[in-house]
């Protein structure tokens, strides 16, 4: 059982994981080098537990203390309890949803891992916008792809803001960085993917016309928000492939464009 701990100094160390939330900069150095995330909301908490992923602290304010109840009764870490206007003063911001959880992170897999029994994979390069990063590991988990590979350059899946976005479906989904990019691609193809570049240049292929669903092993690669994939990546793609507009719309958002793709490419998959 964890303890419960009343705390009414916002300076308390014991409070350091939730300090200075809003700082994105600070947050994104800082959360991987002590090997933290922050899980936001019931939802979210309770979806990370269940992925297995151990609980360092909790932070609740007073009246979320029944609702996690449960969870505090299992998990052995420390859980603050605090006001409202401590929290605010602690993370810099109101938390709606008055409970935080603190979570230990997990070492990622190695790439070559996740493609041995994968048949749908997603491949970002510079996708480095937390809420976009949130909807497609969202969208991924919801129709069916097995895996997301990272470019380096990629934005943290377990930021606090992308965790929120996809209302912790980044736990649901397995994904690994490709350390050198775009060389890397080349062991995803030797795995058997064909690299399917989704780009709205008009050279493309519509994408119902390509038939992605058809393909054994497919892998979709999506580019950041405005600049798309980088030359060096669609050179490296095996087709290009487009999701056709209308009403003299020219492309879509990443992360709407990706749920699109994501149905196109998982329909009527092949399956053992």
């Amino acid at each position: 059982m964890a303890e419960l701990i009343t705390i009414d100094d916002p300076d308390d160390p014991r409070l350091r994981d939730y300090t200075s939330l809003t700082d994105v900069e600070l947050r994104r150095r800082r959360e991987p080098a002590e090997g933290l995330f922050i899980a936001e909301g019931e939802k979210v908490i309770r979806r990370a537990r269940q992925a297995g992923y151990r609980m360092r602290s909790m932070l609740l304010s007073a009246k979320w203390v029944d609702v996690m109840r449960d969870v505090i009764d299992e998990v052995p870490a420390p859980v603050y309890a605090v006001s409202p206007v401590l929290a605010e003063q602690v993370t810099g911001y109101h938390v709606h949803r008055g409970a935080l959880a603190s979570m230990q992170r997990r070492q990622l897999p190695d790439a070559a891992d996740l493609l041995g029994d994968a048949r749908r994979i997603v491949v970002m390069e510079s996708v480095n916008d937390h809420t976009n990063i949130g909807a497609i590991f969202r969208s991924a988990a919801a129709l069916g792809m097995d895996a997301v590979l990272l470019s380096p350059d990629c934005a943290d899946p377990l930021y606090r803001r992308s965790v929120k976005v996809s209302m912790g479906a980044v736990f649901s989904v397995p994904y690994a960085r490709l350390e050198n990019w775009p060389r890397d691609l080349e062991a995803v193809r030797e795995a058997g993917f064909t690299l399917l570049a989704l780009t709205p240049d008009e050279k493309a292929t519509d994408i119902d016309e390509a038939g992605p669903h058809r393909l054994e092993r497919a892998a979709l690669m999506l580019g950041a928000e405005g600049d798309g994939l980088s030359t060096r990546a669609l050179v490296a793609a095996d087709e290009w492939v487009r999701i056709p507009m209308a009403h003299g719309v020219d492309s879509l958002n990443v992360g709407a464009a990706a749920a699109v793709a994501f149905y196109a490419v998982a329909t009527g998959r092949p399956r053992d």
